[in-house]
């Protein structure tokens, strides 16, 4: 009889108990508002974006209400406006280039490469069609960033990093989010710190800091934060920067500062179930393991792999199979967006081109979540049902 997962692909871990105690000690004293503090208190928000800034090692962090919360207003702090052209991968999530329109500003989509990478020949080709890259590493997968940069300076296009599946990832050591001049992270529930909804945004730009902080909704409290820059950055921007009020509260803050703590030893976890089910797909016939460059210190919170130039309906078929026997695959190769899987030629409100190149790669991308809640065990049945779903629809005529 053939193996069945019985697992399930959305159930997280537990709230950390130190957790769970704080967000107990906000809620018997009720001060959730960030502000609402009591003389000579600290609240939670304030320390967890001190904490976060030590880890990333930015000067300045801000906590938000979600990751495209942040995201937009990474954006208008760095001063992109109303028609602005964008750019951003061709590759990534409906919030990314959602971010960008709810300025009114344009996306313009670069190609992706089949390492599931923003496409480094194509930016260099277009990068003088815009000031700023909102650069999302899309799944956690991670460009050649010093290469990156180059071909930005060079061009004057300043950098905005969407860290949202790269929160603990780092490339040639450099903590993902510290290459450019603003990274925001989410704190989404599956994402690598959760807390429901939630995102964080980092710089080392005062003036850019604080424009987020005011822009984030803080009045003229913003000497509450620990993780903010000084008074006169403020004095600077205060007056000609608009209120689009977006905070975290000290609740979810409560939740999430235990996590940051626990972030290394997440990530080994995630990663030894990766290699897991990386070496049990390797070498299956049809399918290409998106191979991880040395430079790369990854999350494996989630696997991709590709079967290239396959047939969509054989494509279809195997996620269909995989689902028969309790494996939770998604395709971002399919025509129409289905859950989160939309693809840059649904985003009609972008009026993006054709991009043949990019569509030949985003036709054959399966992707899985891979929560903690998941043994090393269920990895290898998961990459064994896989595998054999895989096998069987090549023979018959993939291609």
């Amino acid at each position: 009889m053939s193996e069945v997962f019985t697992g399930s692909f959305t159930q997280q871990e537990p709230i950390p108990e130190a957790g769970i105690e704080a967000a107990l000690e906000v809620l018997r004293h009720g001060r959730l508002h960030r502000y609402n503090t009591a003389p000579g208190e600290i609240g939670e928000t304030a320390l967890l974006e001190q904490e976060f800034a030590a880890l990333s090692g930015a000067r300045y962090c801000l906590a938000v209400a979600s990751g495209g919360y942040a995201m937009a207003t990474a954006l208008r702090a760095a001063g992109v406006g109303p028609g602005d052209p964008v750019l951003t991968n061709a590759f990534t999530l409906a919030p990314v280039p959602g971010a960008i329109a709810a300025l009114g500003a344009r996306p313009v989509f670069i190609g992706v490469t089949d390492r599931l990478t923003i496409d480094l020949d194509d930016l260099a080709a277009r990068a003088g069609q815009a000031g700023v890259l909102l650069l999302s590493h899309m799944r956690g997968h991670i460009c050649d960033m010093d290469r990156l940069m180059e071909i930005c300076d060079a061009a004057g296009v300043r950098v905005i990093e969407d860290c949202a599946h790269t929160m603990g990832a780092a490339w040639n050591g450099v903590f993902s989010g510290r290459h450019g001049i603003v990274a925001c992270y989410s704190t989404q529930t599956y994402k690598h710190a959760n807390s429901g909804e939630g995102g964080l945004l980092i710089t080392d730009d005062a003036d850019l800091a604080a424009r987020a902080v005011i822009l984030s909704g803080s009045y003229m409290l913003y000497g509450r934060h620990l993780a903010a820059p000084p008074p006169e950055a403020f004095e600077r921007v205060k007056y000609v920067t608009p209120n689009i009020s977006g905070r975290m509260d000290n609740l979810r803050a409560a939740i999430l500062r235990p996590q940051l703590g626990m972030l290394e030893t997440q990530v080994e976890r995630w990663n030894a179930r990766y290699r897991v089910l990386e070496d049990g797909l390797r070498d299956t016939p049809g399918l290409a393991v998106i191979e991880r460059p040395e430079a790369e210190r990854f999350v494996g919170s989630s696997i991709q792999f590709l079967l290239p130039d396959w047939k969509a309906d054989r494509v279809r078929e195997v996620v269909a199979r995989c689902a028969a026997r309790g494996v939770e695959l998604k395709w971002f190769g399919a025509p129409e967006p289905a859950g989160f899987t939309s693809r840059y030629d649904s985003w009609h409100y972008a009026a993006p081109a054709p991009m043949p190149s990019s569509d030949r790669v985003l036709a054959g991308i399966l992707d899985m979540r891979v929560p903690l809640t998941f043994s090393r065990e269920d990895c290898a049945l998961i990459a064994r049902i896989i595998r054999a779903e895989v096998s069987v629809a090549w023979q018959t005529g993939a291609r």
